[in-house]
């Protein structure tokens, strides 16, 4: 890929994350489907805040965490997100710059605050996600940059974000310019809560839009509709120039024409919290391909990513996972294109 200014420019929610441990109990109570993602108001999210027990704040987000990973890894990052100017929104934006990532998008002076996504940690280290958007809902075309988007080699989407009527429009116009621009544009569709709400949208966009989606194994099946990931990963072929398909344990599979990449997994010492495995795959599979590495290669980049931030609490990598992967690839991941 051509040189440019920027490796990967994000597009999402920027959310403070509160995580505490819980048990299915606890969930039960709270009547939360475990494992996936639940929109929430600002009472919800104030009661729930009220029953946590002790918690940690940690600056969060989709795609604000994938950036975090591409910058920890040594790329060039920038986010474009909306917080408040309050106390949330400040933890937000000193965190993202100081990773390493460029954050220049005007804070709201006034309305909702900095969204949060309260986070319950079970014992087998799946999370429960409650989310309350806040201020992220603003985000609009306006708050797009078409000259940050055409000096990015990728502009990364955050399936999250698509519900809004301004954030669907931010994201089509970031597409375009980064299409006129001949840079690339990449989709992760989030979770299966956001597919079954925009399944018909979500398949024009990537048919019209993308040329690099991200989803895992139970997103894919529900985009096209099937109990099969063989039937899924065929009706995806050829819609997008390459589709990454995460399978948990089972690895990722990696599709690219006529080419299947089949991906394991990174050996992990510890399960503690899988919050953050998808967005760090991303940022490590983005990381390698904007480099120039062969697409198995970012898989494996991707895998090692993942590991790392699911073997501790918090969805942003605490190890160096630069000098991760140079040891995995004998010091050559810093390699460019």
């Amino acid at each position: 890929m051509s040189d440019s200014q920027i490796d990967v420019v994000g597009i999402g929610n920027a959310i403070v994350d509160v995580v505490a441990k819980a048990d299915d109990g606890f969930l039960a109570g709270q009547e939360l489907p475990k494992g996936v993602m639940t929109l929430i108001d600002g009472a919800r999210a104030e009661a729930l805040y009220a029953d946590m027990g002790p918690a940690r704040e940690i600056s969060g987000g989709s795609a604000a965490n994938t950036l975090a990973g591409v910058a920890t890894l040594g790329g060039r990052g920038a986010f474009i997100g909306k917080v408040r100017n309050d106390q949330l929104g400040g933890i937000f934006r000193h965190d993202i710059r100081a990773a390493g990532v460029a954050f220049d998008t005007p804070p709201s002076t006034g309305g909702a605050p900095t969204a949060r996504c309260l986070i319950f940690v079970t014992p087998d280290a799946q999370r429960t996600m409650s989310t309350y958007l806040g201020t992220c809902v603003e985000l609009g075309p306006e708050d797009i940059d078409g000259a940050q988007i055409a000096a990015a080699k990728v502009t990364y989407l955050e399936g999250y974000l698509w519900d809004p009527p301004g954030a669907k429009k931010a994201f089509v116009k970031a597409a375009q310019a980064a299409h006129e621009a001949d840079r690339k544009v990449a989709l992760s569709l989030s979770d299966p809560f956001c597919v079954e709400r925009y399944r018909a949208e979500f398949r024009d966009l990537v048919d019209g839009h993308i040329d690099l989606l991200f989803a895992n194994e139970v997103e894919i099946r529900s985009l096209y509709e099937t109990d099969s990931f063989d039937e899924a990963l065929q009706a995806v072929r050829g819609r997008c120039e390459i589709a990454v398909l995460t399978r948990s344990d089972k690895g990722s599979v990696v599709l690219a024409g006529d080419e299947v990449h089949l991906v394991d997994v990174a050996p992990v010492e510890r399960l503690i919290d899988t919050t953050g495995a998808g967005d760090l795959y991303a940022a490590g599979f983005l990381y390698g391909y904007t480099q120039g590495r062969p697409l198995y290669d970012c898989g494996r980049i991707g895998a090692i990513a993942a590991a790392e931030v699911i073997s501790h609490y918090g969805a942003r990598p605490e190890a160096d996972l630069a000098r991760l992967v140079e040891r995995e690839f004998g010091g050559k991941a810093q390699q460019r294109a």
